[in-house]
């Protein structure tokens, strides 16, 4: 018995032992250890060489890929190899042995009368490329395929015929971008448009990304051959077809991307009369020409919604639209008069005798209160009017909180800094991650900006820049720089803190002691960063002043001393219109723009300033 168990004991350890060598790894041999050598990545070496042009190297790895994928990916690059290396013959032998594995693929056919283009021989290329577009199949992905190698292989002609005759084989699918974007690149406009709007025409659900698209084409349009284009065609279909709405509303959409709000206008009085609508349309289209300074539109389309009576519910919203828009266009004119001013604001008055001073006017209230305090100089009434707005019951947080901003503006502009930034910063408080609270905070910075207290100026217009406003986080980037940008040698602020004095004294309506100011930083120095600034300053002062002569001469020292600076085609367009409007000298205003659309492209002004050449051109726009 003992025994026995001895001799079980002996095996159970004999076995634990086995297990535990099992377990652990034995160190490789030498030959294990380099066959785990990693080889060398074909692939990234066949790239390689063919970005290098070394066509021979590439060829022998990509002919060998080729072989072991069969890939067409890699049968691409294996004949581009080739052909680098002009062995057309065996270009052949690849091509046509590819195309016995693959009978019902018709690029082959195309690459082998490529093949014939190269040694000259015309006829057998056609032959084939002919050839390939008679097998054509009413299959979508063969005819995309095909349209594809010709295409790759040049032959753009062939290429527009295979997706035409697709067209007619595929009853449901029309190929219309794929036509269109050939079109463009053709710089066949009229027919890229075509596609564009057949496709509308087949499927609404593309209306965003066909808007997109033309958009696009837009952008590099500087003769206006596409807008053209778009405009023509849309005229036609709309005059062919009225009851697709769809294209009354791409035509009004396409004026409004190229600020021709005249012909927006009309297509939109179009369908307002055609579907009885109550003018919605018109007062949407009137804001956004009151935002882009088209104020007579805007008052034109103002005016067509209170035509519709007192009744409709857009009249108190259009007669707060059209005093505000005659309040624009008279303050932003070069020549307005006191007399302009004082008609005005009797209009505001009396539009709050006819509808109360209330809830639904207290915009008009704070419009008045504006019009009060930065050109009549009435403090008092403009103070006392935003008081009994914000105190008002039942207004909306927002409203009160717009009125405390204008209320802030006043007081800091009547010299009370201290309960201005109060009310700024209860806005902002309020308002914390709202437009409107970027708003006040915006303008608490600027404050402090104009006070000289910059470092904190300037940590409030950082965080700023990642506003959602555009616009505000656009103004706070450029307040940024210029307090970074205009640090003084000696890291002193001396010299912006006269200009953010001068800015202040502007904003305060006092030119003379801010053109004083302006004139102390030019003495602290032959060259300042500022000095482009404080140029433009003291010329937008001048116009201000009605010295338009001088502001022009200002603006030109900016156009010519400082043409690589951020102001200068601000200081063009300024120019432009100063022209245009006040000197009513056409033709200087025309090069102008034209000058503005050639040195800066990029400029924000390019749009407004290639409508108005036009315009003054005589180009026929509607």
């Amino acid at each position: 018995m003992r025994y026995t168990f001895f001799v079980l004991l002996i095996l159970l350890i004999a076995n634990s032992h086995k297990a535990t060598a099992q377990d652990i790894p034995a160190f490789p041999k030498a030959e294990t250890a380099k066959s785990k050598i990693e080889k060398p990545d074909n692939e990234k070496l066949a790239s390689a060489y063919f970005k290098n042009k070394e066509y021979e190297k590439a060829l022998v790895l990509y002919e060998k890929l080729f072989e072991e994928k069969q890939t067409r990916f890699f049968y691409t690059y294996y004949i581009y190899c080739l052909i680098e290396l002009r062995d057309y013959k065996k270009s052949f032998k690849v091509i046509r042995k590819e195309q016995r594995k693959n009978p019902e693929s018709l690029r082959f056919l195309v690459d082998e009368g490529f093949i014939y283009t190269l040694e000259g021989d015309q006829n057998k290329a056609k032959k084939l490329f002919d050839e390939a577009m008679e097998r054509l199949q009413p299959n979508t992905s063969q005819i995309k395929d095909l349209a594809n190698a010709y295409n790759y292989r040049g032959q753009t002609d062939y290429t527009i015929r295979t997706y035409l005759k697709g067209r007619e084989m595929v009853e449901d699918y029309g190929f219309n971008l794929e036509l269109a974007r050939i079109y463009q690149r053709l710089e066949n406009y009229d027919d890229m448009v075509n596609e564009y709007l057949d496709l509308l025409d087949r499927d609404l659900a593309k209306n965003d990304y066909i808007r997109g698209r033309l958009q696009s084409a837009l952008k590099d349009d500087e003769e206006g051959m596409v807008d053209d284009a778009i405009r023509t065609e849309l005229l036609r279909r709309i005059q062919k077809s009225p009851e697709k709405i769809y294209f009354s509303e791409m035509l009004i959409w396409h004026s409004m991307q190229q600020k021709d709000f005249e012909m927006a206008l009309i297509q939109s009085k179009s369908l307002d009369r055609r579907f009885k609508e109550e003018g919605s349309r018109i007062l949407e289209l009137a804001n956004v020409c009151l935002s882009n300074e088209a104020y007579d539109v805007a008052i034109e389309a103002y005016e067509y919604v209170l035509l519709k009576g007192k009744l409709n519910p857009f009249y108190l919203d259009a007669r707060i639209g059209l005093l505000n828009t005659r309040y624009l266009k008279v303050t932003n004119r070069f020549d307005y008069t006191r007399q302009d001013l004082l008609e005005l604001e009797r209009e505001y008055q009396i539009a709050l005798e006819e509808f109360g001073e209330n809830t639904s006017t207290v915009t008009i209230m704070k419009y008045l209160a504006h019009l009060q305090a930065f050109y009549l100089d009435n403090i008092a009434d403009a103070v006392a009017l935003l008081n009994k707005a914000v105190e008002m019951p039942s207004v909306t947080p927002k409203l009160i909180a717009e009125c405390k901003i204008e209320l802030a503006d006043i007081l800091l502009f009547s010299g009370e800094e201290w309960d201005a930034t109060l009310l700024y910063s209860q806005v902002d408080y309020d308002f914390k991650n709202d437009p409107l609270g970027h708003i006040a905070k915006y303008k608490n910075a600027q404050l402090s900006y104009y006070i000289g207290e910059f470092g904190w100026a300037k940590a409030q217009l950082d965080i700023l820049k990642a506003a959602t406003s555009k616009l505000i986080a656009n103004d706070a980037m450029e307040l940024s720089l210029l307090i970074s940008d205009n640090i003084d040698m000696d890291s002193s602020y001396t010299a912006l803190r006269y200009f953010a004095k001068a800015d202040l004294l502007t904003f305060r309506n006092k030119y003379d002691e801010a053109l004083t100011t302006l004139d102390s930083i030019q003495m602290i120095a032959l060259w300042h960063p500022l000095h482009d600034e404080v140029l433009y300053k003291k010329a937008e002062i001048m116009m201000d002043k009605g010295e338009f002569l001088i502001a022009d001469s200002l603006l030109t020292r900016v156009t010519e001393s400082y043409s690589e600076d951020i102001l200068a085609d601000n200081a063009l367009m300024l120019r432009a219109k100063m022209y245009d409007q006040h000197f009513n000298d056409t033709d200087k205003a025309m090069i102008l723009y034209e000058q503005l659309m050639l040195n800066y492209p990029g400029s924000l002004f390019v749009i407004d300033a290639r409508k108005r050449f036009r315009e003054l051109r005589g180009d026929e726009l509607n």
